[in-house]
């Protein structure tokens, strides 16, 4: 029987869904939409924090994102999908939320310095970029989310959500918000292609709708066990990105050239080439992405705003709710 308790997770549409996000977070609202009421978010006005400059790239990507979002099997009959400009209580929420919210709080967060050297080609030292945690929480306690997938770097700002519920309900007398739990999510196993976290602002990243062409191209420049350099010499998988891939992406079940264990072994005693394991692995991962490229194609602009749409005006329903609450409260209705 399906959990009732609420369940609120979203991505910026900033680039292409990669396989970093595939194992990270897709495969897992997968599992979620099973056992929660989730509502999944494409995270627009986060993304224009960071993407102020070019903002046709959020329209875009976000219409390329829920299609990858749709193909990996993302249900709009079982959970609520939507855009967050669509509903825009989640702004006037923020504005609230920002009255009572002290701005140490938001200085001394320790992703805020992180994420500046992340995107550190990108002016980010604005209001709203210093700002977003705010709104962040009210994405989260619009929903009375109960419980909000993160992984560990992000736990500090489910906790300020938290910190910012708690000053509301005792400034106003009042506990109108949930305060949310955190689900810790498995960090994903899959560095770039570079060695470095899969990133679309490092661009070593293999996208889900990667054509067969690029997919070899990137596999064959990933970086391997730099002590083996000939074929003859003795690899180490546990420290080789591509053996990782192997191992995600390897079914045994499946028929094969050689399984997970023979290209461990094969590796460590000089019977396989890393030229040779990246093109098995180049392979492995065009077959495993035509599965989804091929569910693309069911998917076109119009449908994607029809599923978005019909998600706001669901998402609208609780979202104007708890602002109608929340408002009645401050006194400003």
């Amino acid at each position: 029987m399906k959990n009732t308790s609420v369940l609120l997770s979203g991505m910026r549409p900033t680039g292409p869904m990669h396989l970093g996000h595939l194992v990270g977070a897709l495969n897992n609202w997968l599992k979620l939409q099973e056992s929660y009421r989730c509502f999944f978010m494409v995270a627009d006005w986060h993304a224009l924090m960071s993407e102020y400059k070019d903002p046709q790239i959020i329209k875009n990507y976000t219409i390329d994102n829920v299609i990858d979002w749709l193909s990996v099997g993302i249900d709009p009959n079982r959970s609520v999908i939507f855009k967050q400009s669509d509903v825009e209580e989640h702004l006037e929420l923020a504005m609230i939320l920002a009255t009572i919210t002290p701005l140490s709080w938001l200085q001394r967060c320790p992703t805020y310095k992180e994420q500046m050297k992340q995107l550190k080609l990108k002016d980010i030292s604005n209001y709203a970029f210093l700002g977003y945690p705010v709104l962040q929480a009210a994405d989260i306690l619009l929903y009375k989310a109960e419980v909000v997938p993160i992984g560990e770097d992000q736990l500090p700002h489910l906790e300020l959500a938290r910190e910012i519920a708690r000053r509301f309900h005792h400034l106003y007398k009042r506990e109108v918000f949930v305060l949310p739990s955190s689900l810790l999510t498995e960090e994903s196993r899959l560095l770039g292609i570079d060695n470095r976290k899969m990133s679309k602002s490092y661009n070593n990243y293999i996208a889900l709708s990667e054509k067969p062409s690029d997919i070899k191209r990137k596999v064959l420049s990933m970086i391997t066990d730099p002590k083996k350099i000939k074929k003859t010499d003795s690899g180490n998988p546990k420290i080789c990105n591509v053996y990782t891939y192997h191992r995600i992406f390897t079914d045994d079940k499946i028929k094969q050239k050689l399984s997970l264990k023979e290209i461990a072994s094969s590796c460590q005693e000089g019977r396989l080439g890393c030229v040779e394991c990246k093109g098995m692995l180049a392979s492995k991962l065009i077959v495993f992405l035509e599965g989804i490229q091929q569910k693309r194609r069911f998917y076109n602009k119009e449908l994607v705003l029809e599923i978005l749409a019909k998600g706001a005006q669901r998402a609208k329903e609780v979202a104007s709710s708890t602002l109608k609450e929340v408002k009645s409260i401050v006194g400003i209705i």
